[in-house]
């Protein structure tokens, strides 16, 4: 088990942590190979900034659906919805424009950081200021936050930190360790959660771990809200040390990049204009039907259901010619056509 030296982070890299850095690349590269000179990242990018907008605001407590947030992206109205929930998102939409425009970015400064903090919190705010680190103390439940006196020059290391030293890490090493001290730190009086999602995922971008940006590691925080509230309390409780926290992370972009593969299987469904809504046992089907044709039972033992809902979920792909069953009567397989 390695250990983290000097004055940073503190952190293992447990066996558990290796496994997941070598899978989260193997699946990378599959997802780099799949969407070469195909005109489907910009399909694959507009679902991720909506699933990442609602996923991020959603766990702050806006009540807007995914489907509704799909719709502001196509600038529709909700008429019925408070205009603040509809701020919030269209806000994370303009902040995500702008990590994305500065996505080859070298360094990022305390000027970046407020600049993303008067963008999400614009007329959303329930306490200021905006685009300024707070002037007073804070509390996150049982954590009590650094002084305000103490936030400035805490950040500039944090930056200090990122931008020379952390760049020598693995890119879900330095986001995941970004995202949790900003947290830790809490610098503005609202907003911090919202603008410490987007700056772990502005590293992906600026480490190009995420070139297309075409995934959304929110959505999983946002399924698993409790867990990732509690992977940062327990970096308190083992005092500072980051491991639980890192192997949480990795796990969340491990699964995030599973589902970018899927995905890609359903934009050629899309392609295809057959009309399927995919649950995510059949995106999970699809990203299994990627490194190969399986078995009824392989299917069943996969995905934990009966053969009966293994054959359920291959029905519409199997109708719609996108799956094929090949091979003889008891070893026949089904694969992607």
């Amino acid at each position: 088990m390695h250990k983290s030296t000097g004055n940073g982070p503190k952190y293992s890299v447990t066996a558990h942590l290796l496994r997941l850095l070598e899978s989260i690349a193997s699946l990378k590269t599959k997802i780099e190979l799949s969407t070469v000179s195909v005109a489907w990242v910009p399909t694959l990018a507009k679902e991720a900034f909506a699933r990442t907008a609602h996923s991020s605001t959603a766990i702050e407590g806006n009540p807007l659906s995914l489907k509704e947030v799909r719709m502001l992206a196509e600038g529709a109205g909700l008429p019925h919805a408070k205009p603040k929930h509809i701020e919030e998102v269209t806000n994370y939409f303009a902040a995500l424009k702008f990590i994305s425009e500065h996505g080859n970015k070298r360094s990022i400064t305390a000027e970046d950081v407020l600049k993303i903090h008067s963008i999400i919190g614009k007329d959303v705010l329930d306490r200021g200021p905006l685009g300024a680190y707070r002037d007073y103390q804070v509390y996150v439940g049982s954590h009590i936050p650094s002084k305000a006196k103490d936030v400035e020059r805490l950040m500039e290391d944090l930056f200090e930190w990122l931008n020379k030293r952390g760049q020598a890490l693995p890119a879900v090493f330095s986001s995941a360790i970004l995202h949790y001290q900003f947290e830790n730190i809490h610098p503005f009086g609202d907003g911090n959660g919202r603008t410490g999602r987007l700056l772990a995922m502005w590293e992906l971008y600026r480490r190009k771990f995420d070139t297309h940006h075409i995934f959304s590691v929110d959505e999983v925080f946002l399924e698993n809200r409790q867990r990732y509230y509690n992977a940062l309390d327990i970096v308190r409780k083992e005092n500072e040390d980051l491991t639980s926290w890192l192997e949480f992370s990795a796990e969340a972009v491990e699964l995030t990049l599973e589902r970018v593969l899927s995905r890609i299987g359903a934009v050629r469904i899309s392609q295809k204009k057959v009309a399927i809504t995919l649950s995510l046992k059949q995106e999970r089907l699809l990203n299994f039907l990627q490194t190969g044709p399986l078995g009824i039972r392989e299917i069943q033992e996969q995905l934990d259901v009966t053969k009966q809902g293994a054959h359920f979920l291959l029905k519409p792909f199997l109708e719609n010619g996108l799956i094929k069953r090949v091979g003889g009567h008891k070893t026949g397989k089904y694969t992607l056509v």
